[in-house]
């Protein structure tokens, strides 16, 4: 039988050597003060972990054995420690999210990060079916602490697929002009309210403050033939604009002309109706008079008449039929040279 402690053979083994542990000299401490040290030791342990300060923006959530026991407000309060457990959960405080892009440094310049997720996180379809790169914000504060801790597993997480299925379902029911353009409002505003229904039928606690849609653009591979068309839409709105104006240049004027003729014609034939009626009511005047005195009512209208013919016909010659050698006596050589 071979030898276990050496030797040639084939089932030679030689155990490794375990290195000495070096000694140390431990102070010698009597069990009393070992006792009374361990004492210090654990009621220091408990004093400092029964206190605790909650924030004026924070309450206090007391787990005692892992489930629900209170909930305390700001200040100074104490619990038992090693039974109960506690939650800071900031209610006074807005929280926000980010979709599509994360803030790396904020300041003056804000430094953004990106990447192939936020992409895909941001990357949607359109109800027209076309692609739109969607980036938002959530605020929203927790009004419920106990709902936040223990009615879902990650609350936090399980609101963040919350917002991003809202705004998908909200993106989708529009086409890529809305989103882009026009209904960026509106957008926003269906899907905060969807988000919050959500939150209530899931009783997670939270409240939707403010949904925001920070930056909404095309794909960077189509965004140069998307240019070109927001660029046409532009120039053909740029031409109808151009249009109305000459139309409502030319169309008031016309009208205005129209109005003008229609107002001159009136007073024409109010003026010759008005002119008719006082003729006539002159003539029946007239009449009136001349029937009682027809002769002197004739010669009257004579005289008259002649008073206004005869300073229109210029010089007038009246000639008796029965003179002669009338020329010498006209002054003719004067109305020659006139």
């Amino acid at each position: 039988m071979p030898d276990n402690k050496g030797g040639d053979g084939p089932f030679d083994f030689n155990p490794p050597r375990v290195p000495q542990m070096p000694q140390i000299d431990l102070p010698n401490i009597s069990p009393g003060a070992f006792r009374a040290i361990m004492l210090v030791v654990v009621g220091a342990v408990v004093f400092f972990g029964s206190f605790y300060q909650i924030q004026p923006d924070e309450v206090g959530v007391i787990r005692r054995f892992g489930a629900y026991s209170r909930t305390t407000d700001p200040g100074l309060h104490l619990k038992w420690p090693f039974v109960e457990k506690l939650d800071k959960v900031p209610i006074q405080r807005q929280l926000k999210q980010e979709f599509g892009f994360r803030t790396a440094q904020p300041g003056v310049r804000t430094q953004y990060r990106e990447g192939s997720a936020l992409l895909q996180e941001s990357l949607m379809l359109t109800g027209d079916l076309n692609v739109g790169v969607v980036e938002w914000i959530v605020q929203f504060k927790i009004d419920d602490p106990r709902a936040f801790l223990f009615q879902v597993r990650d609350a936090a997480g399980t609101f963040r697929d919350m917002a991003e299925a809202a705004m998908r379902q909200v993106v989708g029911d529009h086409s890529v002009d809305e989103v882009l353009t026009i209904g960026r409002e509106a957008v926003a505003i269906q899907a905060k309210d969807l988000l919050q229904s959500l939150c209530v039928t899931y009783g997670i606690g939270i409240s939707v403050e403010q949904l925001v849609l920070q930056d909404v653009n095309p794909p960077d591979a189509v965004k140069p033939s998307f240019n070109e068309v927001n660029e046409a839409i532009q120039e053909k709105e740029q031409l109808i604009n151009r249009a109305w104006a000459e139309y409502n240049k030319e169309i008031p004027k016309a009208k205005g002309v129209a109005q003008q003729a229609i107002q001159e014609s009136q007073g024409y034939a109010a003026e010759r109706v008005n002119r008719s009626q006082g003729e006539a009511t002159r003539f029946e005047a007239i009449y009136k008079e001349y029937r009682k005195a027809p002769r002197v009512t004739r010669n009257r209208m004579y005289l008259e008449t002649m008073n206004e013919i005869l300073p229109r016909m210029g010089k007038t010659v009246i000639l008796d039929e029965k003179q002669k050698g009338l020329l010498p006596l006209l002054n003719l050589a004067s109305e020659v040279q006139k």
